[in-house]
């Protein structure tokens, strides 16, 4: 078995590309592509090697996963453990990180493929997110629904299985986290289908929903609907659409540095802990910081993406990224009990959520590459691409 040397390419002629050792009948093949992902899976040279499989990851992107589910689970031991109170404030922000994400990611995944085909195979892209998000949602729900019977009622269940959970305002505490899981399931019904449908006008969409969200926030604190109506879909679909106008104009955006970095960084550290105690200081929050925030989150994943730090793609980071779902799913119950709790029942969370990760996650995501059919052999994440070419 020969393998060709690990290369980092930053031409945009795939065809430069120079590797180690010679092709033999039986190799492994891992090049390592930083750039411009069309032009690498343009190329004659990549597509006619045998049994080519893309495997996508961009840099740093499990790094800020791992920060962001650690902001959650500390901002949700300050109800359980001896963490600092203001910490509190960051739950909310590591959830609002995770949405952003998700809007660049959906999004970039969905353009490319309208790029290549000139449609959205809405059948498939449903398929794959049902595999990626559904198992692993589902055992801990079981969870919930035996360990908690008592607690729960019968609407509870309901709106957790029809992953509108985000709509029930008065769901148990053990459950209460779910309400992302509905926004997510939400914006993957919806997006997927406007930007097949008005493709040319999705710009102006996603700028109309900027401008509602917070008008609809501001209404539902004028109507006493409790915390604003923070968790319905409409309260946060702006989180979305920024992530979604990121991986629209991304690549057209120069290069952020480190001095326009550092700004960014300062509002997502100090905006959360705004008290926005009146009307005045809340709709100042709604129509101003809370936009700033969610434009500082979306700067600072373009600049980690552009500038890899390190630190963000240690192999101890990025396994936290990669757990991040099933830590995220498993950590309410253990994290966040109103009552303090041992430290065991915390390690308790952590380990049900690697079993989670390994035994549900991994084999169903093994499953779903071997079921399923990507749109494009094109398709990609972004920045980073590995390819490996298994050949007999």
């Amino acid at each position: 078995m020969r393998a060709f040397h690990c290369l980092r390419h930053t031409e945009s002629d795939p065809s430069k590309i120079r590797c180690g050792h010679g092709l033999t009948s039986s190799c492994s093949v891992h090049l390592v592509y930083l750039g411009d992902v069309h032009s690498l899976t343009r190329s004659p040279t990549v597509a006619a090697m045998l049994g080519c499989r893309l495997v996508k990851r961009i840099p740093s992107l499990d790094g800020l996963r791992a920060i962001s589910i650690s902001l959650v689970v500390v901002g949700h031991l300050t109800k359980a453990g001896p963490v600092p109170k203001f910490m509190a404030n960051y739950a909310g922000t590591g959830v609002r990180i995770f949405f952003v994400i998700s809007g660049y990611l959906i999004t970039t995944i969905l353009l490319d493929e309208h790029s290549q085909t000139s449609t959205i195979n809405l059948r498939q892209f449903y398929i794959r997110r049902a595999y990626r998000i559904l198992p692993a949602a589902a055992v801990f729900m079981l969870y919930a629904f035996v360990m908690y019977w008592h607690e729960l009622r019968w609407y509870d269940m309901g709106a957790m299985l029809l992953y509108v959970a985000n709509f029930d305002g008065a769901r148990p505490w053990m459950v209460a986290h779910l309400w992302s899981l509905g926004v997510e399931e939400q914006f993957y019904f919806l997006w997927p289908s406007i930007l097949k449908k008005w493709y040319r006008q999705s710009v102006a969409i996603l700028l109309g929903v900027i401008v509602l969200a917070p008008i609809y926030s501001a209404a539902c604190y004028h109507f006493k609907v409790p915390s604003g109506g923070y968790g319905t879909f409409p309260a946060v679909a702006d989180n979305l659409a920024i992530g979604c106008l990121l991986a629209i104009f991304g690549s057209r955006i120069p290069r952020i540095g480190p001095w326009v970095a550092l700004p960014m960084l300062l509002a997502v550290l100090l905006i959360p802990s705004y008290p926005a105690n009146t009307p005045t200081r809340t709709l100042f929050e709604l129509f101003v910081l809370w936009p700033i925030l969610h434009c500082s989150i979306a700067g600072l994943l373009l600049h980690v993406i552009q500038s890899p730090y390190r630190i963000l793609n240690l192999a101890p980071i990025m396994w936290l990224g990669r757990i991040s779902y099933s830590l995220y799913l498993w950590q309410e119950p253990f994290f966040f009990n109103p009552s303090r709790q041992p430290a065991y029942k915390l390690i308790l969370g952590v380990g049900l959520a690697c079993l989670s990760y390994y035994l549900v996650e991994q084999p169903v995501l093994r499953l779903r590459d071997r079921k399923t059919v990507v749109p494009s052999p094109k398709t990609s994440e972004a920045g980073l691409v590995m390819c490996e070419a298994l050949q007999s």
